[in-house]
């Protein structure tokens, strides 16, 4: 099992077959897929035949970005998982993702590893900006993304289309919800800046 990074309180590690059960559980709360599919339920089925293939697909070509669960340290729990991927065919662009158990929210658990893998990124990765969306009410998520240091960019509505391509959930609908998701980003100058002031 590969790790990617450690920080303080987390292991980011690579998935495995065996994490469907986690899977099954994290996207079976309501709560968690409140802002991401409304709420269905993903049935088991689903986890390992159409998620987790994505989650344990591994591109050489760019090393490092992928899927990560996110480990608490010292319980070896589950607390969830992180995306850090490129966007399309350009991996100097990356896009950063994750999804927590309720009972991680609020703890500092998405900022720490987010900001751990944007550290990454830009110093080994050779990335130039990281790319985040999130759901115009998903109010945590967006202070979450503040406090990595991006910026909001732009405001979209999501369409049919873009719900059926999404690889990290599944939803039996593909009506689209009322409200726009938002664009967050952080260019690597800006980073720099941050990191230079010590931030």
């Amino acid at each position: 099992m590969q790790v990617l990074l450690t920080t303080k309180r987390l292991i980011l590690r690579g998935f495995t077959a065996a994490d469907a059960e986690h899977l099954f559980e994290l996207d079976n709360d309501p709560e968690v897929m409140r802002y991401i599919n409304g709420g269905t339920p993903t049935s088991l089925e689903i986890i390992e035949q159409k998620i987790l293939p994505v989650f344990l697909k591994y591109d050489e070509r760019f090393p490092g970005y992928g899927f990560w669960a996110a480990i608490e340290k010292n319980s070896h729990e589950f607390l969830g998982w992180f995306v850090f991927r490129p966007v399309g065919e350009n991996p100097r662009e990356v896009e950063i993702g994750y999804r927590f158990h309720t009972r991680a929210w609020g703890l500092g658990y998405a900022t720490e590893g987010a900001r751990a893998l944007i550290d990454k990124g830009f110093r080994e990765g050779g990335a130039t900006c990281v790319t985040a969306t999130t759901y115009e009410e998903n109010q945590s998520s967006r202070r979450v993304l503040e406090k990595l240091g991006m910026k909001f960019r732009r405001s979209f509505r999501i369409t049919s289309q873009d719900l059926a391509k999404t690889d990290t959930s599944h939803t039996t609908s593909v009506e689209v919800w009322d409200g726009d998701d938002l664009e967050y980003s952080l260019e690597k100058t800006e980073w720099e800046k941050v990191t230079a002031r010590g931030g």
